[in-house]
């Protein structure tokens, strides 16, 4: 894939500042566990400052998907997020799960999210990720409808895409839970997500690897973090380490919505893989 600047690939870290909304979207009594709460309120508290430190050191400007209640709960950390001048994405307003909410609910979940964001940051985000990536045959119309320019919750390929949405365009920016910081580093085990946690080194090794794939593909290399995982001092201090020599490999470090106005370019030009959304319009059997 060609990239701005004549650069030989393009790389993103993105974090979820998903804080404690966590264990709020998965247990109505979730205001009553303290434990979970504090293990969440490490991210915007500890991670988040750790984080921007590393960025203004090394001039990096990325992006952060935030849920609308982190905004409102956690005005400090958002507010440094903008002054250090990255991107915000939303992230559903309290990481509820969007395939258990029907459709006029996923409709105000995101209204929500937007005016609180809308209402800190001054903008309306442009780009989404629905939490747990669940979002349903809907979702991309919904925010289309609400002027986002780009997704980044489905897994179809290793490069940008887009989805025809029947006539309209949305711009994916896929994941995939190989690039995902909660399989070798979340232990959660109020919301049932219980995996053997790793060594910071060995955690993040498959992260490194993965970096130097798209360097020899040529493609785009992206992270999925939380600042309550991989924002861990010891997590932390790896990742810092590795960015000293990341940045030196010519790669086009970039927020999630310059990649996507790039990805739109490629797309009016007839160079991007298109794939009609939703895949089906039926039940198959």
């Amino acid at each position: 894939m060609d990239w701005p600047q004549q650069a030989p690939f393009a790389a993103a870290i993105t974090f979820d500042m998903d804080a404690d909304s966590l264990i709020h979207a998965a247990d109505p009594e979730g205001w009553k566990r303290p434990y979970a709460i504090s293990m969440g309120q490490y991210g915007p508290t500890v991670g988040v400052p750790r984080i921007l430190e590393t960025y203004r050191r090394l001039g990096l400007r990325q992006t952060f998907f935030i849920p609308g209640w982190c905004v409102k709960t956690y005005p400090r950390a958002v507010e440094a997020i903008l002054e250090g001048g990255h991107e915000i994405g939303c992230h559903g307003w309290i990481h509820e799960n969007p395939a258990a909410r029907t459709l006029s609910e996923q409709g105000e979940d995101l209204d929500r999210a937007l005016e609180a964001i809308a209402a800190f940051s001054g903008y309306r985000p442009r780009g989404y990720r629905a939490p747990v990536y669940l979002l349903t045959n809907d979702t991309p119309s919904l925010i289309a409808d609400r002027g986002f320019t780009y997704d980044s919750s489905m897994m179809a390929d290793d490069e940008p895409y887009a989805l025809d949405l029947d006539g309209r365009s949305l711009i994916e920016i896929p994941t995939h839970w190989g690039i995902d910081d909660w399989p070798p580093f979340a232990h959660y085990a109020e919301i049932g997500y219980m995996m053997p946690v790793r060594g910071p080194s060995e955690g993040l090794a498959p992260f490194f690897e993965e970096f130097e794939a798209a360097r020899r593909d040529g493609g785009l290399w992206h992270a999925v973090w939380h600042p309550f995982l991989t924002g861990r001092r010891a997590r932390w201090q790896v990742v810092e380490r590795w960015l000293e020599t990341a940045l030196t490999s010519g790669a086009w470090f970039a927020t999630l919505g310059e990649i996507a106005d790039h990805a739109e370019g490629l797309r009016r030009a007839g160079r991007l893989r298109t794939l009609p959304f939703p895949a089906y319009s039926e039940r198959q059997t």
